[in-house]
């Protein structure tokens, strides 16, 4: 969320950064209101002030006249004016502050000077590891999945419908061992803090990290409890120190957090339907960074080198994407997708996106930290990234380490946690 003032001092930026993302004209409504209010709630508060001091130099005569024994009856009768004004015009200021803080959260971050503008033609790759191997008789990963025994596409569907999946035998083990190694290794090598989150979360928490109001339509929400499923782990793990103040030598800060992720996939019928690519359902684990505003571009190299890691480790040939302003993220001001190539339906697979939001979700949270003794709170800049989405990364290394008898070796790393070297 952005500030109030951005309206009254930044307007040319925030017109900027919408052009950028090919959203000025969808929103020019929302900001020519916008302005509007903040100029009639300035009015207001002015008037409130204005009045304010009226009553209390009028108070102040009242209590004059009383010392003096005189008749203070008019201007007893002045001050309750007063007073009914004040609470006319306070009803009228903080309605106009509810609907300013409900445009400001239809409004996107800001993307960064270094984030191309436009849409995503303009995506850049700026990295590439690994040698991604031929389509040649690959077979696509629910193919061999079935094949194995280990995917049931169609169980899943008569339990739940479509969009999800059951893992079984060295499938189901296959996702434990990619949920122990990847929280092994973020948490032993690269320094993160592990949580393990609630699946269910207020309407302030997804608030917060920019879920809502924007994307309702997305999330699952339950009956009467006014509770949502997390889309990531993400949203209760950034919200961790909402309302707080953090000292400064606590920064940064990394979480760690496997969870079920949750989406309604709203408005994506056709996109990657086939196998597992996209569910309504999956398992992730998830990086999360608070940091000072001057170190966050450091912080969103070392978080996706984080991510990047555990491709490399997999053997998982990837590349790494700067997306365009226009397929930016709303809340966010620069992400990095991580793409794995998988052979056997010919495409390369998001299984990361890793990204920096300034101070935008930190406002809606308000999460700050104190620069030093005495010091006015700041808010902090998050940051997040999956390492790794489990369904994705589990697709690619079906197809990747195909062999010709059908079985599929193991990934070395993953080998003491799966109790083989291959599937068969």
């Amino acid at each position: 969320m952005h500030d109030l003032k951005i309206f009254r001092e930044q307007l040319d930026l925030l017109r900027d950064g919408l052009r950028r993302r090919g959203a000025l004209d969808a929103l020019a409504p929302v900001l020519d209101r916008g302005v509007s209010l903040e100029k009639e709630r300035r009015t207001l508060i002015q008037a409130v002030e204005e009045r304010k001091a009226a009553r209390n130099a009028n108070a102040q005569e009242v209590a004059k006249r009383k010392k003096a024994k005189e008749d203070a009856d008019e201007l007893i009768a002045q001050g309750r004016a007063l007073g009914d004004e004040i609470g006319r015009l306070e009803g009228e200021l903080g309605g106009v502050e509810a609907e300013l803080q409900r445009l400001l959260l239809e409004i996107p971050n800001i993307t960064l000077p270094a984030v191309p503008e436009g849409g995503e033609e303009h995506n850049t790759i700026v990295r590439e590891w690994g040698t991604p191997r031929a389509r040649d008789g690959v077979r696509p990963h629910w193919e061999i999945g079935a094949a194995l025994g280990i995917i049931d596409l169609e169980r899943a569907s008569k339990i739940s419908g479509s969009g999800f999946v059951v893992y079984r035998k060295a499938g189901a083990r296959l996702v434990r061992s990619l949920l122990n190694y990847f929280m092994d290794v973020h948490r032993d090598e690269h320094g993160y803090e592990e949580v393990w989150p609630p699946l269910l979360v207020n309407r302030a928490t997804m608030t917060g990290t920019g879920q809502l109001p924007k994307f309702e339509d997305d999330a699952y929400a339950t009956r009467g409890d006014e509770l949502f499923l997390i889309p990531t782990a993400e949203v209760p793990v950034t919200n961790l120190y909402r309302d707080e103040i953090l000292e400064a030598s606590a920064l940064p800060m990394g979480f760690v957090a496997y969870s079920k992720c949750f989406r309604r996939e709203a408005g994506s019928a056709g996109k990657d339907t086939r196998g597992v690519l996209r569910t309504h359902e999956f398992d992730k684990v998830e990086l999360v960074r608070y940091s000072t505003p001057e170190a966050s571009g450091d912080q969103l190299e070392l978080l996706t080198r984080h991510a990047e890691t555990m491709l490399e480790r997999l053997g998982l040939p990837y590349r790494r994407k700067l997306l365009a302003a226009g397929d930016t993220g709303f809340s966010s001001a620069m992400t990095y997708d991580l793409e794995a190539w998988a052979p056997g339906v010919g495409a390369w697979l998001e299984v990361s996106s890793c990204s920096c939001f300034t101070d935008y979700q930190a406002r809606r949270a308000n999460i700050r930290y104190r620069p030093a003794k005495g010091e006015k709170p700041r808010f902090v800049h998050t940051l997040n990234g999956s390492g790794l989405a489990f369904p994705r990364t589990l697709a690619c290394i079906l197809e990747h380490y195909q062999n010709a008898d059908g079985s599929v070796a193991v990934p070395e790393v993953l080998r003491s946690y799966l109790g083989t070297d291959a599937l068969r």
